[in-house]
């Protein structure tokens, strides 16, 4: 009796605290949310990464402007009389490729200030329309803070050009290699014989079989190519580990 009245009004021995106080579970720090200016300043973040990546982009168009403006250039050469030469169209394969390989290194580029882009989107602004909290310590801010210190590419230049050459150039190389066969084909006079293909495709001292054939070679090349990085994109995706690489 005496020592529950003692407890009452004098509280517990100090032992008895420490033991308590070691039973209770520490309090989890509070998660901070973001301010209204530290809103008003990833606003303008994201504004600036929209406009970089815009940049960008209208470069990438540059080069698809000039592959399509040499392939019609060739087309009208090659097709402007019956005895004009097929060789600009051969020769304008080898030009859309340097073109792919420039546009596909400007994606690189392009392919950073995208993802910083869109992951903003994704994981600030969508929470933030979902009415949930977003907080200033998290995942994604972590991935972008670190992506802001130490910039990298988020593609390889292969796994660039097989986008490229699978969303632009794969439609550019099959209208020159249509164009090139049909011309073959129809001029000066449709075609009759196989020896007369040969012929035709001849250039110079170079005999038209190994033409034709390095053609074939030439654009199976890219058809492969492109097959295999998307297979590569495709597991990329599967095993994607950071948020940052939205591809």
């Amino acid at each position: 009796m005496l020592e529950a009245l003692r407890r009452r009004f004098l509280g517990p021995r100090a032992g008895e605290r420490a033991a308590g106080a070691e039973e209770e579970p520490a309090a989890a720090p509070p998660r901070r949310e973001f301010s209204a200016a530290e809103i008003g300043a990833i606003a303008h973040l994201y504004r600036a990464e929209i406009y970089r990546s815009t940049v960008w982009r209208t470069r990438l168009d540059s080069t698809t402007n000039w592959a399509v403006v040499t392939t019609g250039i060739a087309l009208s050469a090659t097709y402007s009389s019956t005895a004009a030469s097929p060789l600009p169209l051969a020769l304008v394969g080898l030009l859309v490729s340097m073109f792919l390989l420039l546009e596909a290194r400007r994606y690189r580029y392009f392919n950073i200030w995208r993802a910083r882009a869109r992951l903003l989107e994704t994981d600030f602004y969508t929470p933030m329309l979902r009415a949930e909290p977003v907080e200033v310590d998290s995942h994604w801010s972590r991935l972008l803070a670190r992506d802001y210190c130490a910039p990298r590419y988020h593609v390889s230049l292969a796994r660039a050009l097989g986008r490229r050459l699978r969303r632009t150039y794969a439609y550019i190389f099959l209208i020159q290699a249509g164009a090139y066969y049909g011309k073959l084909a129809i001029h000066p006079t449709p075609l009759s014989t196989l020896s007369e293909l040969w012929a035709r495709a001849a250039i110079g001292p170079i005999p038209g079989e190994s033409v034709v054939v390095a053609g074939l070679l030439f654009h199976s090349g890219w058809m492969v190519f492109a097959y295999v990085t998307h297979r590569m994109d495709v597991r990329s995706w599967r095993i994607r580990r950071s948020l940052i690489a939205v591809g």
